[in-house]
């Protein structure tokens, strides 16, 4: 098992940064292919970006791309999102996922592992 446990969220201005951090125990995260997704009230889930677990690639949703960067810090266990020029559309809870094979998959079918997400909200 592994548990994941997102912070950083917060109340930002539009144009304005954050950076969400999940950490993660029971198990080291390496093995894992890393995923953030966001759910917006009344929407459904959006995948917003994924790390591979060698941290060699990552892709992102079109929304986001260019303005959030994906990263992590296998020896504290520890995937980061940076969010730069924030929109108010960004407005959602911020989830974490960890997916244990299918790295491409993590899109549709997100991950193994969830954390209970993080309220980003983002005022015009």
């Amino acid at each position: 098992q592994v548990q994941l446990v997102e912070s950083g969220g917060g109340l930002v201005q539009a144009g304005g940064s954050l950076r969400l951090s999940c950490a993660a125990s029971g198990r080291p995260i390496s093995p894992y292919h890393m995923g953030w997704f966001r759910q917006a009230p009344g929407k459904e889930r959006q995948f917003v970006g994924a790390i591979s677990s060698s941290a060699y690639s990552a892709y992102y949703a079109d929304s986001v791309k260019g303005r959030f960067t994906i990263s992590r810090d296998n020896a504290k266990n520890t995937v980061y999102l940076q969010m730069n020029s924030l929109k108010p559309e960004d407005t959602a809870v911020y989830y974490c996922a960890a997916r244990s094979s299918g790295y491409s998959l993590m899109r549709t079918y997100g991950g193994d592992y969830w954390g209970q997400g993080t309220q980003v909200t983002v005022s015009s």
